[in-house]
């Protein structure tokens, strides 16, 4: 199981979403820590400059997020609506 943290704009943004999205937002959040197997159909590795990083499609938001497999971490870096994002 890995551990998730949030970079305090990811913060701030999953504050601004709607509550109903919100709750969305972190049980897929939770299941990505938990297995992220569960629901690789929703992860996506980004392109480029950024192919460090993973984009998770929770219904039209977009989270981006680094994944560290050696010290089983989740860095949660920015979330936000499809047109927001990238």
């Amino acid at each position: 199981m890995y551990q998730v943290k949030f970079l305090k704009k990811a913060v701030s943004e999953l504050k601004a979403i709607d509550p109903i999205w919100q709750n969305r937002i972190k049980e897929k959040i939770t299941q990505l820590a938990e297995d992220p197997a569960q629901i690789k159909n929703r992860i996506k590795s980004l392109k480029g400059k950024y192919r460090k990083f993973f984009r998770l499609r929770v219904g039209s938001y977009r989270i981006i997020f680094q994944r560290k497999d050696k010290e089983l971490i989740i860095v949660i870096i920015r979330m936000a609506h499809r047109s927001e994002n990238y």
